[in-house]
């Protein structure tokens, strides 16, 4: 074949380069031939993972493997209990894990369902049907209104052709399509007209097409195997639960081994310091951890389902609070997918008209005065010829199922079926109260003259009592040149050049806003033959006026957008739509800055990765892409630091959605191949519940690392506690049931309570973390090391004074290795409230979260019942305790906590610095 583009090439080349004849179509043998050389027109799935394999594959994360190591453990130390639960930890983690990625790999599933069950071929010179599956290169394929098209088709010969593309190609409306060569190179997807592409459906007219490619050679083949070819992003949190286990695990061993050696040689028994650092080991892994950040991703996916998000894979919602920009589709994302009539412009005046979508509600104003439909002849001219040339309907929806009970009326909802632009006129009158039912007692149509993309008009004949009336609409540059007439000032009057130049000039306004124009015009007749061509009747017409339409912005989505602004993230607009629709629409929504620009997919293609990574950061609108596009898009944010959020509905978006950090998809108007490649849907298509789902990703993380401080600070003091006793060459201060008791009591529920804390107030005045920010990030590790310090040194020297208080004798150490186990429960107690605030225990409220309250009073009850019940003395090895040791005990537990706040109510409060943005997040 020739080295030119399939759209290059004629309809004469097209079928000598297949070797066919028009009426004829493929032999049964050729046709045989070419599926066994070019197989069957379907989507691969890839290489399948068995389910037993991806449910394995879950028991492979470092952090499950120390925690089969503290089982271990557990088990030696004849803590059964201890060991099961973590067994069943490790399972319920690898059965989730196991059903979110099951889930996930139905994507290409999805994908496959937009292919057409069967195609209307030209086969053996007779029109058949056949499985789609079984379509070749060169088959002659048949398309009329409502086919979805089932392979990438070259058309050679078309009818009024209109394809719906925006699930591929992201364009807002029906494109028309033609069988013309076209001569430019590197034309986009969106652009090549004379191209049809499998899994689009054809919403006006008809046509006769040649297979070009099948399966995964075509367009929607491509996506498939971008999605295949996609790794997914480890989550920051995965990440640092990752590092955070490989340090723990290293300083577990590193301290047990340390003290059982410091204790053999200061004489203490080999077996019991073997015990006592199995102990510290246990203590030093929380291996509570998993679990509970399992629990605060669990308990935070119910909060976002609440606001409108469903997470599918529970670790990015995480990964929504270091988000840095998101990457938004314009078409039914921020904008509603409904074109609406925002302007009118007839006799020299400019009308504007309120509300959007469907709803036919919204005034029509001139100079902010509600417009007089009676007395205003143009205007009413102007919404009859926009109802009577019109195929569309509007049409009012009810849901299927109401909930018996409920008092509350249905809430219905306006759709249109038939044409967008079509249907935005039938809203638009409907505003000025003239409908469809209004008109057809007093019309009846004869006779229709369907918009063609050559004439780029359409007119339609009715009949009324007073004779014949002709109704054009059209481009207003070709609808003007079939005019000799205008109604100005509701008088018909010659269409001299200066009025054609008002006209021409209210249009070109129009557009530069954005606006799809349309042109209306009429003809009063006596009567017309009804052998009359468009071009005999569509003459000598009296222009009415101009109508500008857009595919609105959501009403929410411009303080959702500032919202994210304050906090620091970037909103990036990326369409297959036209540059100057999309510009405008960004511009609207306060998205580009001065300086911010815009790039469209020929610029996009000839741009080295180089490039396009020294541009990423300064680029807000990307118009024209395709998938490939949007992938390099992705890649390119990324390779600058960015933590990516891609947002999207079609199934154009679910390859950049699997490789962005976090994909995102709408609900309604999305394609089930974006939710099954997407990490969260939008259950109301709102852009804003964005912001809300960021903001509870922002609050979970700063959750995790609350108990992470609380549970690391309360092991630090453990261990310091035995480690300086035995290099000090002290007695045991805690003996290994107690160690363990503490790590039951303290790091169970109160940490979970901290995993459910409310968020603080200025939480969302700040900049998204670093996606490469350690764990111990922002003072984190210093606090941690400087409180379990303190509870270290407090609990050691509580021990100290009770056990030299009365002599040294056994008795003592028992009741003084009972004041330590005590200091130690409740310096970690006191320690959790101060957890919640980033500056001090005294900077909130410490009954706010209720949760917390009723954690620690369950844990203090549980402290009791082994200081003075008399069964489980002997067993933890405590004795009970009075008012002077409970003074001691209370005293030095408040130390760490209290010493820290009052060090920071006192400290001077620093200037409020005003967030920078740098020129990477700029907004």
């Amino acid at each position: 074949m020739s080295q030119k583009q399939v759209y290059q090439l004629s309809t004469k080349e097209i079928l000598s380069a297949y070797q066919l004849q028009p009426t004829k179509g493929l032999s049964d043998k050729e046709a045989r031939d070419r599926l066994e050389q070019y197989g069957r027109n379907e989507l691969s799935e890839g290489k399948k993972i068995s389910p037993l394999t991806l449910f394995l594959n879950q028991f492979k994360d470092f952090m499950v493997l120390v925690l089969v190591g503290a089982t271990l453990i557990s088990g030696m130390l004849g803590e059964y209990l201890d060991a099961i639960t973590i067994v069943m930890i490790i399972l319920m983690n690898g059965i989730l894990g196991f059903a979110q990625e099951f889930r996930a790999e139905r994507s290409l599933r999805a994908l496959k369902a937009l292919s057409a069950p069967v195609a209307k071929v030209i086969r053996n010179s007779a029109v058949m049907q056949i499985p789609a599956i079984e379509l070749v290169p060169g088959d002659l394929v048949l398309l009329d209104n409502g086919d979805r098209i089932p392979a990438d088709i070259r058309f050679i010969e078309t009818n009024n052709l209109y394809v719906e593309e925006s699930a591929l190609t992201g364009e807002s409306v029906p494109v028309g399509k033609h069988s013309k060569v076209i001569d430019e190179e590197d034309v986009p997807l969106g652009d090549q007209k004379n191209m049809g592409f499998m899994g689009t459906m054809v919403t006006r007219g008809t046509a006769q097409g040649v297979v070009i490619r099948t399966g995964m050679d075509t367009e929607m083949g491509k996506i498939a195997d971008l999605i295949q070819n996609t790794e997914e992003m480890q989550t920051p949190l995965q990440q640092r639960l990752e590092q955070l286990g490989k340090i723990l695990i290293a300083v577990a061993i590193g301290l047990t081994v340390m003290v059982v050696v410091a204790g053999i040689m200061h004489g203490q028994p080999g077996y019991g310091m073997f015990l006592a650092g199995v102990s510290l080991a246990v203590a030093a892994i929380p291996e509570g951890l998993p679990a509970i950040v399992t629990i605060a991703l669990a308990l935070g996916v119910q909060r976002m389902i609440r606001r409108k998000a469903i997470v599918r894979k529970l670790p990015s919602v995480e990964t929504l609070g270091c988000a840095s920009v998101i990457c938004s589709d314009k078409t039914g994302t921020l904008t509603q997918n409904k074109m609406t009539v925002t302007h009118v412009w007839l006799g020299g005046r400019v009308l504007e008209l309120s509300g959007s979508g469907y709803e036919p509600n919204g005034e029509i104003k001139e100079n902010g005065s509600p417009a007089d439909m009676k007395s205003d002849q143009t205007l009413r001219r102007l919404m009859q010829v926009s109802v009577l040339c019109n195929n569309a309907s509007l049409h009012e929806e009810y849901p299927e199922t109401v909930k018996k009970k409920s008092k509350a009326p249905a809430k219905s909802t306006w759709a249109i079926k038939g044409d967008p632009t079509e249907g935005a006129l039938i809203v638009m009158a409907a505003k000025a109260g003239i409908t469809k039912s209004h008109l057809q007692g007093m019309y009846q149509r004869l006779r229709e003259y369907p918009f063609d993309s050559e004439r780029k008009l359409m007119s339609v004949l009715v009949q009324h009592q007073g004779g014949q009336l002709i109704c054009t609409k059209g481009a207003p540059d070709v609808l003007l040149q079939k005019c000799t007439y205008i109604l100005w000032q509701d008088k018909v009057v010659p269409f001299t050049e200066t009025l054609k130049q008002k006209v021409m000039g209210a249009n070109e306004a129009m557009a530069r806003n954005a606006l799809r124009v349309l042109g209306l015009a009429y003809r009063e007749l006596r009567s017309t033959d009804p052998q009359e061509t468009e071009e005999e009747v569509e003459r000598n017409l009296i222009f009415v006026g101009l109508t500008g339409m857009i595919d609105p912005p959501r009403a929410e989505v411009r303080d959702a957008i500032v919202t994210c602004k304050k906090a620091g993230i970037k909103t990036v607009m990326i369409t297959g739509d036209h540059r100057t629709t999309a510009e405008a629409i960004a511009k609207q929504l306060g998205m580009i800055p001065p300086k911010g620009l815009t790039v469209d997919g020929q610029q996009l293609s000839v741009m080295s990765e180089e490039e396009l990574d020294a541009k990423a950061n300064d680029i807000y609108v990307y118009a024209r892409v395709s998938p490939e596009h949007k992938m390099r898009i992705v890649k390119s944010l990324q390779k600058n630091g960015h933590v990516v959020a891609m947002t999207g509905d079609g199934v154009n978006d679910a390859p950049a959605i699997k490789a962005a950090d976090i994909g995102i998809a709408m609900g309604i108007t999305g394609t089930d191949v974006t939710k099954e490649a997407s990490a969260l849907v939008l259950s109301d298509d709102n852009f804003s519940t964005i912001v809300a789902a960021i903001e509870e990703g922002r609050g979970i993380y700063e959750n995790i690392r609350k108990f992470i401080r609380y549970l690391l600070a309360s092991n630090v003091g453990e261990i310091l506690t035995m480690f300086i006793a035995m290099m000090a060459g002290m007695p045991l201060p805690l003996v290994p049931i107690q160690i363990l008791w503490v790590n039951l009591v303290t790091d169970g529920l109160p940490a979970m309570a901290l995993g459910v804390d409310q968020a603080e107030k200025d939480l969302m005045q700040q900049k998204p973390r670093p996606a490469k920010e350690n764990i111990f990030a922002r003072r984190l590790g210093w606090k941690i090391i400087s409180r379990g310090i303190l509870i270290g040194l407090c609990t050691l020297g509580a021990f100290w004074l009770s056990y030299h208080q009365d002599g040294d004798d056994s008795g003592n150490l028992v009741r003084a290795q009972t004041v330590a186990f005590a200091t130690l429960v409740m310096a970690q107690l006191i320690h959790v409230f101060d957890c919640r605030s980033s500056s001090s225990v005294f900077h909130r409220n410490p009954l706010q979260n209720k949760y917390l309250v009723l954690a620690v009073l369950s844990s203090v009850a549980l402290l009791l019942c082994v200081l003075y019940i008399p069964e489980l003395q002997p067993i933890f090895r405590t004795v009970d305790l009075g008012l002077e040791e409970w003074i001691l005990v209370m005293t030095a537990a408040a130390i760490p906590t209290f010493l820290f706040g009052l060090g920071s109510v006192l400290k001077l409060p620093p200037k409020k610095k005003k967030i920078q943005y740098s020129k990477r997040i700029s907004a």
